[in-house]
């Protein structure tokens, strides 16, 4: 398991000529900040429905310890920051979080990852403080269904959430929805018309095994390929999007008749030799990979009175030794120790 490095390292803080780049040629820019591990839902490919364990709030960083880490990562040269959680909009006044990492020189992208059922008393003022995009989480439009999965009964919260977000002119709202096999089926082109007729993108994301249950296996994975076909025999051929992102996590399709759809993936078509992503977790561990089994402790460096210096080495060895990939597809891959909601989005 990578341990912090003894020495600093050898490109100064800040040095715009020396990327945070791995042994595999992969620069990095992205970095995906949880700040809490609590969710006011219960996803069954997530959490269990009761008995879940949660960090100790004193071990989740603090606004200031994200907020620095944040500009350390970005003199390294990180450009784009997305906010998740477990469900971040439960963490306490964070729209004064939001605030202050807008205003960090050098971010030319903030966005966050919700669920959207605190959006209604929260899109404004997150959108007062500068973010501008927003991914929501929606597997379904059927209230059935989405109880079914989430274990909770606050789909029209949801739906008033993005229908708000839209009115006050949040721009590029994404929705997230996990494709599980003999599940969701049904929604598939009902979720892909709401995107459609609301000019959201909707991007459908495999299955992947993240749940604190156990309950994953390839067969419950609704795949990518499997999806495209539907939404082009029910709604409009679909064909890739030219001259793609090639470090986007999700590869963009374009109906014929207008509108995008995007697909995560992660198990049938593997992005890691595009990786350009690090992840810090509520508690202040660093992560190269969300499928990770070592990461790196931020948080005991920030607290025992390190410079900025060490840390910004921490984040150069963490991301130096990032593997290949996570191997999903093979008899090496192990899942990580942490579920999901622990990891971040």
């Amino acid at each position: 398991m990578p341990t912090a490095p003894t020495v600093e390292s050898s490109a100064p803080l800040g040095d715009s000529s020396a990327p945070l780049i791995d042994s595999f040629g992969r620069v990095h820019d992205s970095l995906r900040i949880s700040v809490t591990d609590r969710c006011n839902i219960r996803c069954f490919y997530c959490m269990p429905e009761t008995d879940v364990h949660f960090v100790d709030r004193r071990e989740i960083l603090d606004f200031e310890e994200i907020e620095r880490f944040a500009r350390i990562a970005v003199s390294l040269g990180i450009r784009k920051l997305r906010i998740t959680g477990g469900e971040p909009l439960v963490r306490r006044d964070l729209p004064v979080l939001i605030r202050r990492l807008a205003a960090i020189p050098g971010v030319d992208d903030l966005a966050l990852t919700t669920n959207g059922v605190l959006l209604p008393s929260l899109a404004e003022p997150l959108y007062e403080a500068g973010l501008r995009r927003l991914n929501v989480h929606i597997d379904t439009l059927d209230r059935a269904r989405f109880q079914q999965i989430t274990r909770r009964d606050d789909l029209d919260k949801v739906l008033a959430g993005l229908a708000l977000a839209k009115r006050i002119g949040f721009t590029k709202i994404k929705l997230n929805a996990v494709a599980v096999k003999n599940l969701v089926e049904p929604d598939i082109v009902p979720l892909a018309r709401y995107a459609r007729e609301n000019d959201f993108e909707v991007r459908y994301i495999e299955f992947m095994p993240l749940d604190a249950q156990n309950l994953w296996d390839r067969g419950k994975v609704l795949l990518a390929d499997q999806i495209i076909e539907t939404l082009s025999r029910e709604i409009a051929p679909l064909t890739p999007v030219p001259d793609p992102d090639p470090r986007a996590p999700a590869s963009e399709y374009e109906f014929a008749d207008g509108g995008r759809v995007g697909f995560i993936a992660s198990v049938s078509r593997p992005f890691c030799l595009n990786c350009n992503r690090v992840r810090l977790t509520a508690d202040g561990k660093l992560r190269y990979c969300l499928f990770a089994i070592a990461e790196d402790d931020v948080k005991s460096l920030m607290r025992t009175g390190a410079p900025d210096s060490a840390i910004a080495a921490l984040v150069r060895h963490n991301i130096g030794g990032k593997w290949i990939g996570h191997e999903i597809n093979s008899a090496k891959f192990v899942a990580p120790p942490r579920p999901m909601y622990s990891i971040g989005g």
